[in-house]
């Protein structure tokens, strides 16, 4: 039998991806980032999620069981780029000894951009710390291992990224097993959970005619292809969101909020007692860490690039 999660994505698989058009601006890892024969694939890659599901159906994490989540409180680390430093000590803004990362938010990939990041992923194990597994999911780039399985139809106006375009999320056939094989992926490096990218495109100018609707229904199946996998998800900026897709998500990062001054639209899930982490790029942390650490908030100073320094949390 297929999970309920599962079978609501096959589902949606069936959907006809809308026409190509074109609205609206947005700042997503972007945050950062914004500063950093179709038939025939579709029925290939469905096949191949209707034979994913049956084996996440046995796993035991795919109940939920087990499925680590994260806690308000913990210290984390966001590296995207360079060789991973578990060794990291670094003095808080609050001053006082220095200290170390609990969770360590990493691309699926090692460095060399093919080989999946299992080394890393236990290293981080190693020194009690858990890792979480970066995912793009709202844009295509064109130096994945997987890049060739997206048509043409679903590519859209670049993100302002070299390599990066939006992508057509109605498009859930094409799409959903793509991201599908690639969170079967985190598992089997052993992340802990992911952290899935650019899942605001609404806001953003696109290309196409993206709606509200059609990101809640995106990002929502998202969430059930992580918790398929027995990984907990982290629901990454889209602000405007929050209060119907809390639901969904076990924990959120924002990018900026800070600088953007919406810090405050994640109180409803701290006071629920899930973990937010605030990532920021270029506001000095005497302006948010003391916010930050009123509300529950985790926060970081963090450069654009993401390698392992600069790295300094609030506390």
């Amino acid at each position: 039998m297929l999970s309920s999660a599962t079978g609501q994505i096959l589902a949606r698989c069936s959907a006809v991806p809308g026409p190509v058009h074109g609205p609206t601006p947005g700042n997503t890892l972007q945050g950062v980032r914004s500063v950093m024969g179709v038939r025939r694939v579709q029925g290939a890659i469905v096949a191949a999620v209707v034979l994913g599901a049956s084996l996440f159906v046995l796993s035991p994490g795919a109940s939920g069981t087990g499925m680590w989540v994260p806690t308000q409180g913990l210290r984390w680390q966001y590296q995207l780029q360079g060789k991973l430093n578990t060794k990291l000590c670094v003095v808080p803004a609050s001053g006082g000894p220095c200290v170390r990362p609990n969770v360590y938010d990493l691309d699926l990939y090692a460095p060399n951009g093919v080989t999946l990041n299992t080394a890393a992923v236990a290293a981080v194990h190693a020194v009690g710390a858990h890792a979480v597994c970066y995912v793009d999911a709202g844009t295509w780039e064109d130096w994945r291992p997987d890049a060739g399985l997206y048509p043409a139809s679903v590519k859209g106006d670049s993100n302002g990224w070299p390599g990066e375009r939006w992508l057509d999320i109605r498009a859930t056939a094409v799409l959903l097993p793509i991201i599908t094989a690639r969170v079967a992926k985190c598992a089997a490096a052993g992340f802990d959970a992911v952290d899935f990218d650019n899942v605001d495109g609404y806001e953003n100018t696109t290309g196409f005619p993206l709606t509200a609707t059609d990101q809640l229904t995106f990002n929502e199946d998202l969430a059930g292809i992580a918790h398929s996998y027995g990984l907990s998800v982290g629901l990454k900026n889209d602000t405007d969101q929050l209060a119907q897709l809390e639901s969904s998500f076990d924990f959120a990062i924002n990018e900026q909020c800070a600088r953007y001054d919406e810090c405050d639209a994640y109180d409803g899930w701290t006071a629920a007692g899930k973990a937010v982490v605030e990532v920021e790029y270029h506001t000095k942390p005497a302006r948010y860490c003391p916010s930050a650490d009123l509300h529950g908030r985790d926060a970081m100073q963090k450069g654009t690039a993401l390698r392992a320094k600069p790295w300094k949390p609030c506390r």
